[in-house]
């Protein structure tokens, strides 16, 4: 078992240094990239400070997915976090002025009642829940806002560990984990995507000064949680190809979602990820021995077909229909 808050603060640091290799190659020299980071980055702190909300929403929302990958089954954790597009929806409403017609608060609330099935499946097969008694983690970062598909990978190395992790796990304590991380996911989400629409500065100058200050908040709350294991087993402890694997998706995903936020927006980016929803129920059935009942099912493809109804409008945008 590595330390999720290690993994989280890497995940920071391999983002600035991912952005920091694209703007490179942008630039026509070394120089001219010296230049551009003086100028644009270290130059402009108060661009920076812009970003101290957002980072500190996603460092919280971060941690709280490990929290919540230790406690819930995969698959359930996948589907229950679609709440987030809920959230999403109504920050878009406040902080971006947009108003929605009523087939799509219709299609939320499908969401919310796909996501309550598949969240009765997970209370209802821990009848002695005992919270976990520390803060490592083998798990994912979205994130949450959000690649979570991988993250699960890493929670269980065998069959033995995964005795150990369903006696500790909580699935209520991972609801609440949930809950929190979508609330944060959707003002985060809405704030960057008005920053990044409203201002002509690079999309990966942006993200590097959101990893800064994800670093940053990061970093401290490592210091402050977890400073005694990590001093006596170091940084890196438990860490292997697969853990590594999980931080370069939680880095690498993350500037994917800024990518879609620039050219769609983030209600998009949110119900995107429904398809994973099969992927993740597939591998937990092989990998993690998870048994789906039919009301997770019946919830699961309740979920997937709010998230079509939704997203129909975008669908016509971006796939042209051919005249009869």
């Amino acid at each position: 078992m590595y330390i999720a808050s290690t993994a989280v603060f890497l995940a920071e640091i391999l983002k600035i240094i991912a952005c920091l290799v694209v703007m490179r190659y942008q630039q026509p020299s070394w120089h001219h990239f010296v230049d551009f980071v003086k100028r644009e980055i270290l130059g402009r702190p108060r661009e920076t400070l812009k970003m101290l909300i957002p980072s500190g929403l996603y460092a919280l929302q971060n941690n709280l997915l490990y929290v919540a990958l230790s406690n819930l089954e995969a698959a359930t954790f996948q589907v229950t976090y679609q709440m987030k597009i809920l959230s999403t929806a109504i920050f878009s409403v406040v902080l971006l002025g947009r108003s929605l017609q009523r087939d799509k608060w219709i299609a939320l609330v499908l969401l919310m009642i796909g996501v309550t099935l598949v969240q009765s499946q997970s209370m209802g097969s821990s009848s002695s829940p005992t919270n976990p008694t520390t803060t490592t983690a083998a798990a994912p970062p979205g994130t949450l806002e959000d690649p979570e598909d991988l993250l699960a990978d890493a929670l269980i190395k065998d069959d033995d560990d995964l005795g150990v992790l369903i006696a500790t796990q909580s699935p209520f304590i991972g609801l609440m984990a949930v809950i929190t991380s979508c609330i944060s996911s959707g003002f985060a989400g809405c704030y960057f995507e008005k920053i990044l629409k409203t201002s002509d500065t690079s999309m990966w100058v942006r993200n590097i000064q959101l990893g800064i200050s994800g670093a940053f908040f990061s970093m401290v709350g490592m210091l402050m949680y977890d400073m005694q294991p990590i001093r006596e087993g170091g940084l890196l402890q438990g860490y292997d190809g697969l853990t590594w694997i999980v931080v370069a998706n939680q880095a690498l995903g993350g500037l994917l979602v800024a990518i879609v936020v620039k050219y769609a927006d983030n209600i998009l980016k949110g119900f995107a990820t429904s398809l994973s929803i099969i992927v993740s129920g597939v591998i937990s059935f092989y990998l993690f021995n998870f048994q789906p009942t039919m009301t997770f099912v019946m919830g699961a493809f309740i979920v997937m077909i709010s998230s079509y109804l939704y997203g129909v409008d975008f669908i016509k945008k971006f796939v042209p229909v051919k005249p009869h």
